[in-house]
């Protein structure tokens, strides 16, 4: 059985399901924007990713029109979009028993730094998280390779494989193997699975209850 002394979690897709708030905000800055006639399965390729590659890559829109554009997704998610979320089933109690394990728990998320702060103390996951990082404005430190970095820099931990890197995209997979730490790949978020395991993660669970199993025993 695996031993972790130290978890980074990713938000989105693994600790809560932001989907509505995000599709709400997306919608809210394409209208703005003047996007029409996109099918809405285009969004799901917003979740995960910094939304600056969305925009660029997703709507061809340039670098001016992608601010602007950002700038609308957090007028919306700001007021609303953050909260429009819900916890998956068992986080909470997961999050619960690795505190009274002693394990430490960080966040590393490409969602603004802000945003992140504002949903974990809304559900009471600050209790937990000892250390989050998000991205900045101008999405300069948006990678999850950086933000991992970044985390472990903050906390002064020396990489080893008894820090792990828990996320649903190839992005966390991936940030979590640059930095050479562990990594588990949850499939029950937005990344799908075959992506997941391409990223060469070193665990795969399906659902909350594995990943209870894998890091709680």
């Amino acid at each position: 059985m695996a031993q972790f002394s130290h978890i980074i979690f990713d938000l989105d897709g693994t600790l809560t399901d932001n989907t509505l708030g995000i599709k709400n905000s997306l919608k809210y800055a394409l209208e703005q924007m003047q996007v029409d006639g996109y099918h809405e399965n285009i969004l799901d390729t917003f979740i995960g990713p910094p939304l600056q590659w969305g925009f660029s890559t997703q709507f061809g829109m340039n670098e001016r029109d992608t601010k602007l554009a950002v700038d609308y997704f957090r007028e919306y998610y700001g007021e609303h979009g953050w909260h429009q979320n819900d916890p998956y089933d068992g986080i909470m109690e997961l999050l619960a028993e690795l505190d009274a394990q002693g394990k430490r728990m960080y966040v590393a998320t490409a969602k603004l730094e802000k945003y992140a702060n504002k949903i974990i103390e809304h559900f009471e996951m600050d209790r937990y998280i000892i250390q989050l990082k998000g991205a900045d404005y101008h999405a300069k430190k948006a990678t999850k390779n950086k933000i991992i970095a970044d985390v472990l820099t903050m906390q002064q931990l020396v990489p080893s494989e008894e820090i792990v890197m828990v996320g649903d995209t190839v992005y966390d997979i991936e940030g979590g193997n640059e930095n050479e730490i562990s990594t588990i790949a949850v499939g029950y978020g937005f990344g799908k699975e075959e992506d997941l395991r391409a990223a060469n993660p070193d665990y795969f669970v399906e659902d909350v209850d594995e990943l209870f199993e894998l890091l709680a025993g």
